[in-house]
């Protein structure tokens, strides 16, 4: 185990030393090769083929220059990504950020997720991932318009349904893929519904596809509580974030009887200790795209923390939807001492390694973001399904689908992890599952 174990840090100092400065790639791929020792001792073909250093690094990078102009009528100019990882699975999949902390090392650390993840949800589907530190907070419908449509000027030759399917992530939903669509559609003069995903219902999206992030966070939850007995009814719940994944994780954990007395934005935190009013907060956030702070001019009973920290905030259930590293060490202790049983995180790596020791040492049931919020992009997958067959599923049905691979992603991770002696331990489970289908289908390519 010692040879393993020596030869998995020389490839992450190796990762390190070639993607220099690269902060939050090193911490993906560190948390990732930490728990590999087990099934590289299982199977010594991985080491020999050297499939953990081919995954780690990408087998295509696009950086762009994205020109656009203000409605002032001055020129602007952002940069734009797409980090196409790995596609021993199937085309490329996931999603498009739009926000101004957007780099290549963001980008690549969100691409590597995606491998795992897109593994774990057993569609035939590769990882990647794109952006842009374009900000559109503030920004016209217009200036978004062109924006996104330089944007996808340059993008457009890198996808295709069977190459490279984008969606949408932080800064990027309905409005901004339709743009993406439709400037793809007139440049290539085809409609391919099946290039992006997170398209609109009236026009081949799928239904169940905005909510898919954050109800499979919950749906993942309440199988980590099964196994301890447990569930969601009557537990106060906090939930970061009040964007889409957000959103539909409070309306899911309502549904299931839990009581979500706190979210937040990038200004501050409400609390709401009577339970979050979701029909105010779905005005505020998807029809007026406003501020968190305005719910407390409109709910009485509620107050507004200027840039607080909602893990200060007593729960016994915590979902992680904003950002990465937004639940440091500090925060989980705090959580712990204050009486939390489980977390289930449906923004991507939003828990820093310190925090993730915190909930395994106190057996907190820890669902990490690449098992928990997988929802999201099956069900993109499930998208494709439909764009392809030219059929589009009802709700319930789609919602039902969407259930059903959350559960089997979750007791894969789990008798995975206790296969290898680890159990309850979902991190290492999610890892190994997803390396060993992505190994398997590198293995039977040969070197490529």
């Amino acid at each position: 185990m010692n040879d393993v174990n020596t030869r998995l840090e020389a490839i992450y100092n190796q990762v390190v030393q070639r993607n220099q400065g690269e902060l939050e790639f090193h911490q993906a791929v560190k948390e990732v090769i930490e728990t590999l020792g087990p099934v590289l001792q299982k199977h010594p073909e991985y080491a020999e083929q050297k499939i953990i250093e081919r995954i780690c690094e990408p087998e295509r990078q696009i950086i762009f220059r994205v020109p656009w102009t203000d409605d002032k009528g001055e020129v602007q100019i952002n940069r734009g990504f797409r980090v196409q990882f790995n596609s021993a699975l199937g085309p490329y999949k996931g999603g498009i950020r739009f926000h101004p902390s957007v780099t290549l090392g963001t980008i690549k650390f969100l691409g590597f997720e995606q491998i795992f993840k897109n593994a774990l949800t057993g569609m035939p589907i590769g990882g990647g991932k794109g952006g842009s530190d374009f900000d559109p907070k503030g920004k016209s419908d217009a200036e978004v318009m062109r924006f996104t449509q330089s944007f996808m000027t340059e993008l457009w030759r890198h996808v295709g349904e069977y190459t490279d399917v984008p969606a949408g992530d932080i800064g990027v939903g309905a409005r901004e893929i339709g743009y993406m669509f439709g400037q793809f559609k007139r440049l290539t003069n085809r409609y391919e519904s099946g290039v992006l995903t997170g398209k609109s219902p009236a026009w081949g999206g799928a239904l169940v596809r905005k909510e898919a992030t954050g109800y499979g966070a919950v749906f993942f939850l309440e199988e980590m509580l099964k196994i301890r007995n447990t569930t969601l009814e009557g537990k106060t719940a906090v939930v970061s974030g009040s964007g889409n994944v957000a959103i539909y994780a409070i309306e899911k954990l309502q549904q299931y009887g839990a009581k979500v007395v706190a979210c937040s934005d990038s200004n501050g935190v409400i609390h709401d200790p009577n339970g979050i009013n979701l029909t105010l907060i779905k005005q505020l956030k998807e029809v007026e795209r406003k501020r968190i702070s305005e719910y407390i001019n409109h709910r009485s009973g509620a107050t507004y923390l200027a840039n607080g920290n909602i893990w200060d905030i007593p729960c016994e259930v915590a979902l992680p939807c904003a950002t990465q590293n937004e639940l440091d060490g500090n925060s989980a202790r705090t959580l712990v001492n204050n009486g939390l049983i489980a977390v289930s995180e449906g923004a991507n790596m939003p828990s820093t390694p310190a925090a993730i020791r915190i909930f395994q040492e106190a057996n907190i049931a820890y669902g990490l973001g690449k098992a928990a919020n997988a929802g999201g992009v099956a069900t993109s997958a499930l998208e494709m399904q439909q764009n392809a067959s030219r059929d589009s599923w009802s709700f319930e049905f789609s919602e039902q689908r969407l259930k059903t691979i959350m559960q089997n992603i979750h007791q894969d991770c789990f008798n995975t992890a206790e296969e290898y002696g680890h159990k309850g331990n979902y991190v290492l489970g999610a890892n190994i599952v997803g390396l060993r289908r992505v190994a398997e289908a590198m293995i039977a390519f040969g070197v490529i």
